[in-house]
């Protein structure tokens, strides 16, 4: 799929300060964000959706030292959600850890849900992981 080009029909951007609860937090802001898309989500994206929010802003909460900042954007074709951290270092895909479920899911994932996964660099030194969603309406 390629990027994409033109203004969302909505977006919203929340600073979160990367410290306990920030990722309880930016569900919050993207239930209510996904809550008022028009047409309304399906109940598959809308968890679809939430599950993207989780997965990125908890790999920036363990991965990256400070805040980051959560983006929601609706295309009313497609969402995207990005998180813009402090951490250069890119995202490396790891097997999952079956014994213990202690890691190695969400880079999987985050590319099974999503049409398009892109990671750029910021000036700053830190990147920006945007995830692309199809719209599956109700």
């Amino acid at each position: 799929m390629a990027r994409r080009t033109g203004s969302p029909a909505r977006c919203s951007t929340h600073p979160l300060d990367g410290r306990s609860g920030t990722i309880t937090l930016a569900r919050q802001y993207a239930q209510e964000f996904f809550g008022q898309c028009v047409p309304p989500l399906s109940a598959v994206a809308l968890d679809d959706a939430l599950l993207l929010v989780s997965e990125l802003v908890t790999n920036a909460v363990r991965h990256a030292p400070g805040p980051c900042v959560l983006t929601l954007a609706d295309y009313r074709s497609g969402l995207t959600v990005a998180v813009s951290d402090t951490s250069g270092a890119q995202p490396v895909a790891r097997p999952p850890d079956l014994a213990t479920g202690t890691g190695g899911f969400g880079w999987h994932l985050l590319h099974r849900i999503a049409r398009q996964v892109e990671v750029r660099p910021d000036a700053a030194g830190g990147k920006t992981v945007t995830a692309t969603l199809e719209r599956e309406l109700d």
